[in-house]
């Protein structure tokens, strides 16, 4: 059995036993266990629980970026990446539906998750043709935090076996986000500095990011921009107002 075979089997089992009796629950050597695998490799290879939620994640980015798609402008680019990110939660949705109920009264997983996330979105960004590098990169994927976690709220409520309603949900978070700063546009116009901000939010579970900064645009050759707020995530029809970013980190 190959490392990443290992640790494929290892997460897999760990996010089934979350669905099953609760992320809570759940620990490296019992997920060992139930895959039938060395506990003294899994020790080596998983020093802590939290190390199968942070190579859950890097899985998923994987998942998303093994087709970067070559055409379309950058929105579209980004539409597709992280429809191809929840199709891997998809795969595990009990385990990560388990892993969202429990994350509030874990604020310190909810924390490094945060970090986690924002590197994912970064990825995201990267792939679809956008710098995203130095302090504007970092106000770029806080920008894309804010539509992925307004797009997990949608997708923890989707039962439609198409995903119709979180893919409305990621649609109109990057439509607005567009409005609200011309971060499609492919020329490379200058901008002024973006202003500081602080860390974001979630992973798999949209918590409780600290707010956005407001509006930011975003440049490289293009950009993105944090979407302006709105109460309550849609059900099935695009928002009126744009998304926001939720109450608690995943």
């Amino acid at each position: 059995m190959t490392d990443t075979e290992f640790d494929t089997a290892l997460v897999s089992t760990a996010f089934r036993l979350a669905g099953e009796e609760g992320w809570h629950k759940v620990n490296v050597v019992k997920a060992a266990r139930a895959a039938d695998l060395s506990v003294a490799e899994a020790r080596a290879r998983f020093p802590a629980t939290v190390a199968i939620l942070l190579k859950f994640g890097r899985m998923a980015d994987q998942a998303a970026l093994r087709d970067i798609p070559a055409e379309g402008s950058v929105r579209d680019r980004l539409f597709d990446l992280l429809m191809q990110r929840f199709d891997f939660l998809q795969t595990h949705r009990a385990g990560v539906l388990a892993l969202l109920r429990t994350l509030p009264g874990d604020p310190l997983t909810a924390m490094l998750l945060a970090c986690s996330t924002r590197r994912s979105m970064r990825w995201m960004l990267q792939a679809a043709g956008v710098d995203a590098t130095g302090p504007r990169g970092d106000v770029q994927a806080h920008g894309l935090l804010a539509v992925w976690l307004w797009a997990v709220r949608a997708w923890e409520r989707d039962k439609s076996d198409d995903l119709s309603g979180t893919m409305a949900a990621v649609d109109s978070g990057l439509q607005r986000a567009e409005s609200v700063a011309s971060w499609l546009s492919s020329s490379s116009r200058s901008a002024p500095p973006p202003p500081p901000v602080k860390p974001g939010a979630g992973e798999i579970d949209p918590g409780n990011p600290p707010p956005a900064t407001g509006p930011v645009s975003m440049s490289g050759p293009d950009g993105m921009a944090n979407p302006p707020t709105q109460t309550e995530p849609p059900s099935s029809e695009p928002p009126a107002s744009g998304p926001t970013i939720p109450d608690a980190p995943v």
